[in-house]
């Protein structure tokens, strides 16, 4: 049965692609529609569909948006990604020239770094937003996002560029995991404290773990970035936290006497989470835990939840 004319939004939907990118599609590389009603929108054809499935699934695979689309505007039956001895296009070198460098990391996170390269806030944040709802936080962390963030940052430090692309990016994770604590908001008692180390500014994967407890129906507490010692001694106090998560990504805001401060306070934590690169192991002291994957650390807290919620001896 042949395929009716489509709209760009019904093609975006079937793609799994922002309608932003099917607009820049065919304004750099001639592949948009080409049915046209006079009075009417122009609509996609079944061949225009055929070679923007062409398009993405050689992206997908690491092919540069130009060199796909000159094998999506031949013949699209003749562009077969699972017909052995055809020649396809090689992947773009991960890395290289206007690239973020993902490593091993699959085509979901090649996806995502192409649609930040280009600044395209719409196609991050359903990116962001399909794999969290496909697959939920810690894989969206660990799979998609962080080795993304890393090749921003591997980019930055190599060459003072991307700046503008770190900022869209991390504003997208932040409205992104800031969505999931809204619509999983735990009903429980908040017996996690999140705070940043003085000073300490990244507050991403902080961000990460609040969404994750959300997702879990642990609660928390979030102060965020930058909490001086003597602010985050009076929250602990005000609220007797069972679990603190401290969280320093340099060893230049890993002051080891906010941990032993914390150790000190009136209203001690049963749980000290020292988390992030920053702590090295000779800062921990008896009864700290350092963390190194969001996994681990959502483990711990929810441990921590589950044995307080259990039944005391009578």
């Amino acid at each position: 049965m042949a395929v009716e004319a489509l709209t760009a939004g019904a093609v975006a939907r079937r793609l799994g692609v922002a309608v932003t990118t099917l607009r820049t599609w065919h304004q750099r590389y001639g592949l948009g529609p080409s049915q046209h009603t006079p009075g009417q929108h122009r609509r996609y054809t079944a061949t225009d569909l055929a070679r923007l499935e062409v398009m993405r699934r050689l992206t997908a695979d690491g092919v540069s948006p130009a060199e796909a689309a000159r094998w999506a505007r031949q013949d699209p039956g003749s562009v077969r990604a699972d017909e052995p001895g055809r020649a396809r296009p090689a992947p773009a070198r991960d890395g290289g020239g206007q690239t973020i460098p993902v490593g091993r990391a699959g085509p979901a996170a090649r996806g995502l770094a192409r649609a930040a390269m280009r600044l395209d806030s719409v196609a991050v944040g359903d990116a962001i937003a399909r794999t969290l709802t496909d697959h939920g936080v810690v894989h969206t962390w660990d799979s998609l996002l962080r080795p993304v963030l890393a090749g921003v940052g591997e980019r930055h430090a190599a060459t003072s560029a991307l700046v503008d692309v770190e900022h869209l990016l991390s504003r997208c994770v932040s409205e992104a995991f800031a969505a999931v604590t809204r619509t999983a908001p735990p009903a429980g008692p908040q017996r996690v404290l999140l705070a940043c180390a003085d000073e300490e500014q990244h507050t991403l994967p902080l961000e990460a773990l609040a969404a994750a407890l959300a997702e879990a129906g642990v609660g928390y507490r979030m102060l965020g970035a930058r909490v001086p010692l003597p602010a985050l001694l009076e929250a602990v106090d005000r609220t007797g936290p069972a679990a603190v998560v401290l969280w320093s990504h340099t060893s230049a805001t890993a002051d080891p006497a906010q941990l032993r401060a914390l150790l000190a306070a009136p209203h001690r934590p049963l749980l000290v989470l020292a988390a992030g690169p920053g702590w090295s192991a000779g800062a921990l002291a008896p009864g700290m835990i350092r963390p190194t994957r969001l996994a681990e650390a959502l483990a711990l807290l929810a441990a921590v939840q589950e044995a307080l919620e259990q039944p005391t001896a009578g």
